[in-house]
C-alpha cells in the first residue's frame, strides 16, 4: 500500500539546502517510512526549484524566535572552535 503525500505549506518555510543556499520550502513530499521527505524550495539566487531530502534541509536562524544559525552539519564548512588559554600562575 502506498502512502504517497504532497503537502502545500501555506505560508512557506525559510530553509537553508546545504550545498545549494537559502529559498523557501513551497511543499513537502512524502513517499513514505523506507524514504526521507523531500522538500520542494524555490531558491532564493537562482530561482530554481528543488526537491531537497529531508538530511540536507535546515531551519534558516530567525532571532525573534530565539533559532540560531544552525551547527554545520556533515559536509558543511566548520568554523575552528574557540581556543581557551589558561592562565598560568607564577
Amino acid at each position: 500500500m502506498s502512502l504517497n503525500a504532497f503537502t502545500q505549506l501555506d505560508p512557506p518555510l525559510p530553509l537553508t539546502v546545504l550545498d545549494k543556499g537559502d529559498g523557501y520550502a513551497v511543499a513537502v513530499i512524502d513517499y513514505g517510512q523506507e524514504f526521507d521527505l523531500l522538500w520542494v524550495v524555490a531558491m532564493n539566487d537562482s530561482g530554481e526549484i528543488w526537491c531537497a531530502p529531508n538530511p540536507k534541509v535546515r531551519m534558516q536562524a530567525n532571532w525573534s524566535m530565539g533559532r540560531a544559525k544552525p551547527a554545520a552539519g556533515k559536509g558543511e564548512a566548520r568554523s575552528p572552535a574557540p581556543q581557551r588559554i589558561a592562565a598560568v600562575a607564577g
